[in-house]
C-alpha cells in the first residue's frame, strides 16, 4: 500500500536546530530551480493559530551536493514568491501582507 500522505523533509539551521516541512512544489526561474515549502507545526494550538508561512528556498549544488538556500536579494525572493503564489493559488489561500497589515490597524 502507497503512502499518500505529505512529502516532509527535515532542514538544519545556523544554529542545527531541526525544522520540519511540508515540500509543496518545484519552479525553475533564471539560471536556479527553486522550492516552496511550508513549516510543520507539532503542538495543535500552534498549527491553528498559524498563519501558513510560506518558505521560499533556491537550488544550489556544493560539492556535487544539492542544497537549499535562503535567497538574500529581496527582487529575486519577491519574484520568486509571486511565481509561486500564482502556482499554488488554486490549492491554498494566500494574503496579501498589506491586506494583513490593514486588518491588525
Amino acid at each position: 500500500m502507497e503512502d499518500f500522505g505529505p512529502d516532509l523533509i527535515t532542514l538544519l539551521d545556523e544554529d542545527g536546530k531541526e525544522h520540519s516541512f511540508e515540500y509543496l512544489d518545484t519552479l525553475e526561474h533564471g539560471d536556479y530551480e527553486y522550492v516552496a515549502l511550508t513549516p510543520v507545526l507539532e503542538d495543535p494550538a500552534d498549527a491553528v493559530a498559524d498563519d501558513g508561512e510560506l518558505v521560499v528556498l533556491r537550488i544550489e549544488e556544493e560539492n556535487g551536493e544539492e542544497i537549499l538556500v535562503a535567497i538574500e536579494d529581496d527582487e529575486e525572493f519577491d519574484t520568486v514568491s509571486s511565481l509561486f503564489i500564482e502556482r499554488l493559488s488554486d490549492l491554498y489561500e494566500f494574503e496579501d501582507e498589506d491586506d494583513e497589515e490593514q486588518a491588525e490597524d
